[in-house]
This record gives C-alpha cells, sequence and structure tokens, in this order.
C-alpha cells in the first residue's frame, strides 16, 4: 500500500475543494485511486475516517473510540516492554 504525505493530500484535495476538479478527474491527473481522492476530502470536510453509512453518530463515536482505545492498549504494552527492557540492561 503506497503511503501518501499529508502535503500530497492537501494538495489533492485542493484540487477538488478549490480548483473545481471532480474527484474522479483530480485523481486521474494525480494517477491515484480515486476513493483516497474521496476519503481525503471527507476527512478535510470533517467526517472522521472510518464513519460507516446507515449508523448513527453515537454507532460511529463509540466504533472511533474503541479503535483508538486498542491503538492506545498496544502503545502502553510497548512502553511497559522497553521500560523493563532499559530497566534490567542498568542491572
Amino acid at each position: 500500500m503506497k503511503k501518501y504525505t499529508i502535503e500530497f493530500k492537501q494538495e489533492a484535495v485542493k484540487l477538488v475543494t478549490e480548483q473545481g476538479y471532480t474527484q474522479s478527474e483530480a485523481a486521474r491527473s494525480l494517477d491515484i485511486n480515486s476513493k483516497n481522492i474521496c476519503r481525503w476530502v471527507n476527512e478535510a470536510n470533517g467526517r472522521p475516517l472510518g464513519k460507516k453509512m446507515g449508523l448513527t453518530e453515537e454507532q460511529n463515536e463509540l466504533a472511533l473510540l474503541r479503535k483508538e482505545n486498542h491503538r492506545l492498549k498496544l502503545e502502553r504494552e510497548i512502553l511497559k516492554k522497553a521500560a523493563a527492557f532499559f530497566a534490567n540492561e542498568h542491572t
């Protein structure tokens, strides 16, 4: 999966929001998938990533919070392991 810089995404969104390109025109001109442009425009318009159609705002928020909670738990475990590693290294 190709990674795009924030600047690239912002410029792609500007093609649609400021220069009047359709999302598919912008995608073709940048040689990227139109789904990427669609997602980036939605993000720029304040719609959170992972928002699913047909769900209530509360359901969408709950799904996003669960995803963030999972990520934070993983980060905490990594930090615990790193702290234990460095504590043992000094003894």
